[in-house]
């Protein structure tokens, strides 16, 4: 039997976002496998436990407990029903252990940060589909996670912006 990997998905609700999870499920995930859901929180935000784990992240927070409804009061993140509907299923079908962990900062940073703290195998990201020039106004997380990540990255492409 393989050595279970631990594979981790950047994550914020987006439409991108959960299809790089469901691409990740579809593609990577193998039986006993650890999926960790990586939130980067804005560092404005002022919840309890983020002063407790600013510096460092929330600690591993497994499926069960990421469903309770304090999260949001703890780390002033509302889990979305889909994304744990699909979590719920994938730790059934497949046996993967569900987890996620929390950060407050740059995505870009935290991102990177995530996969030595972890100990990622994997990483898979969602791509917004930004234009040339909004990429290089506001900067690709994706770009940057790519170039300086030290595991393999995924980068899942979404729908192109809507120029509206």
């Amino acid at each position: 039997m393989a050595k279970a990997r631990t594979i981790g998905v950047g994550m914020d609700y987006s439409q991108t976002s959960k299809s790089a999870l469901r691409w990740t499920i579809d593609n990577l995930i193998d039986r006993g496998d650890h999926l960790i859901l990586i939130h980067v929180l804005s560092p404005k935000t002022d919840f309890a436990e983020k002063k407790l784990w600013e510096d460092t992240g929330s600690p591993l927070i497994p499926l069960e407990e990421f469903r309770e409804m304090n999260m949001s009061k703890k780390y002033g993140l509302t889990p979305d029903p889909e994304v744990l509907d699909i979590l719920e299923t994938v730790s059934k079908t497949k046996g993967a252990k569900a987890m996620a962990k929390i950060y407050w900062g740059d995505p870009r940073e935290k991102l990177c940060s995530a996969v030595q703290d972890v100990k990622l195998d994997s990483l898979v990201v969602g791509n917004r589909g930004l234009g040339v020039l909004k990429r290089v106004l506001m900067g690709s997380v994706s770009n940057y996670v790519v170039a300086n990540a030290t595991c393999p990255v995924t980068v899942v492409k979404g729908p192109p912006v809507s120029k509206t």
